[in-house]
């Protein structure tokens, strides 16, 4: 039983073990198809200034010129592009300005609102992108917890089966021990039986001898032998009694 115990102990602590091994490579190969296989994340807009200048333009300039550099340089160029007339202003320019106007004025009153409403339907687009992922996800994980669970109750099985050979193997023992038993109890009975019989023989024996011995030791006294005997009887009597 000891010997039994001890090696089912070692091959469920070899189990767990190599259980441990196998869920902590398994662990170690998602962190690294995680980090090699990233999924994309959706970029954001840089800060900009004026609108639409990009801040990294500023900085370019205020490590070299200071604060009002890249203003300046705006100027300057606008100014040198005006005066040597490479920008022309005709009278596309006035109504290039006009829309300029009218684009800067919808963006002051209408811009939050669009830009609020824009970025609710990107988010309900990509919510509606990643729900089928989200679900593919739950349901790869739901598979997964299905099938430790599964696992787990092959491990209970395993362990059922232990214990039924255990009860089988206990079941032949008792009936090992029972016919044992009935070996023992028949063989002292029929022992006891045995001395019973050389008593019952040895008893009979000995009363046929007794009876044998008296009734020859009767025939052999005669009626003289009796008479002197009683005689000799009634005389140790009698001087008993005067004493």
């Amino acid at each position: 039983m000891l010997s039994r115990v001890a090696l089912r102990s070692g091959a469920s602590k070899q189990t767990a073990c190599t259980a441990l091994v196998a869920r902590g490579s398994a662990s170690d190969v998602a962190t690294h198809d995680q980090k090699t296989f990233a999924r994309p994340v959706r970029g954001e807009p840089g800060k900009v200034r004026l609108g639409f200048i990009p801040e990294e333009w500023f900085q370019f300039f205020h490590s070299k010129t200071g604060v009002t550099g890249p203003y300046t340089f705006g100027v300057g160029l606008a100014t040198y592009l005006c005066s040597k007339e490479i920008y022309v202003m005709e009278h596309e320019y006035y109504s290039g300005l006009s829309l300029l106007v009218m684009v800067y004025v919808a963006h002051v009153k209408f811009g939050p609102k669009l830009a609020a409403w824009l970025d609710k339907e990107v988010e309900a687009t990509e919510n509606e992108w990643n729900e089928g992922r989200n679900q593919t996800v739950k349901a790869l994980e739901d598979a997964i917890e299905g099938e430790k669970t599964e696992q787990w109750r092959a491990q209970g099985q395993e362990l059922l089966i232990q214990a039924k050979k255990e009860n089988v193997l206990l079941q032949l023992e008792a009936a090992y021990r029972e016919r044992l038993m009935y070996a023992y109890t028949e063989v002292k009975r029929r022992l006891d039986y045995q001395l019973e019989k050389s008593n019952v023989e040895r008893r009979l024996a000995q009363k046929h001898m007794v009876d044998w011995i008296v009734s020859n030791v009767t025939k052999a006294i005669t009626p003289d032998q009796e008479k002197q005997a009683l005689d000799r009887c009634i005389a140790d009597l009698a001087s008993l009694a005067r004493k």
